[in-house]
């Protein structure tokens, strides 16, 4: 078995930037919000780079840069409200997967790991797009980032998640592409693997010294 699955029993994913590239149709949800204010498009570019902490700071983010001033609490919750209005119509027109996500899933599936996705995406969201790319049925659990309290950095979704199915922090992994990801994992007592796709606010995520860094899921098959 490759070294980043040895004596793994549970396989916890990240999503956005991990297993998808939602950047996009996010782009799109947050271009039209601001459009509605009078604001320059974030764009891609800059979708990519904020894309990490949950859609609450996304839109923040964006605000904050295209108008040069903090949002006041009582806007971002309505630039907010407007983004998931938004998001929720069309939240997997151009998102797609990574190359070899598919494939993976099916691989860890086979040799019997429990997989899990944790993500800061509302939760909202995830059934959605996971059948729309047809990879729902590989995972034994979905957590969003409004399921608890917390959310990553934080470990407790992590530790939440390996309570519920019993499963041993030491025996667990968690992938992801952000410092957000291997924060969390590595505050969990989880093995941390990092790709070197996806989003990171612009930062190498080697930078977040994970346990593994690969450049491809064939690291995994």
């Amino acid at each position: 078995m490759h070294a980043p699955l040895k004596d793994m029993a549970l396989v916890c994913w990240d999503l956005d930037g991990t297993l998808i590239d939602s950047a996009p149709d996010l782009a799109t949800a947050l271009d039209a919000v601001l459009a509605e204010r009078g604001l320059a498009p974030a764009g891609l570019a800059g979708v990519r780079d904020w894309i990490g902490n949950g859609a609450r700071r996304l839109v923040e983010r964006a605000l904050t840069a295209r108008s040069g001033n903090a949002p006041s609490a009582a806007e971002l919750e309505a630039a907010h409200g407007a983004f998931l209005d938004h998001y929720r119509q069309a939240p997997c027109v151009e998102t797609r997967l990574y190359p070899g996500v598919a494939a993976c899933l099916r691989s860890l599936e086979q040799r019997g790991l429990k997989q899990v996705l944790i993500t800061n995406k509302p939760g909202d969201f995830i059934a959605p797009i996971l059948q729309a790319l047809g990879i729902g049925s590989h995972f034994e659990r979905t957590l969003g980032g409004d399921a608890l309290e917390r959310k990553k950095p934080d470990p407790v979704p992590l530790l939440h998640i390996a309570r519920e199915l019993q499963v041993a922090p030491e025996r667990a992994l968690m992938i992801g592409d952000s410092r957000n990801d291997i924060e969390a994992g590595r505050a969990a007592g989880f093995r941390t693997l990092a790709l070197s796709w996806g989003y990171n606010h612009g930062e190498p995520i080697a930078a977040s010294d994970p346990d593994y860094l690969l450049d491809s899921l064939e690291g995994l098959i």
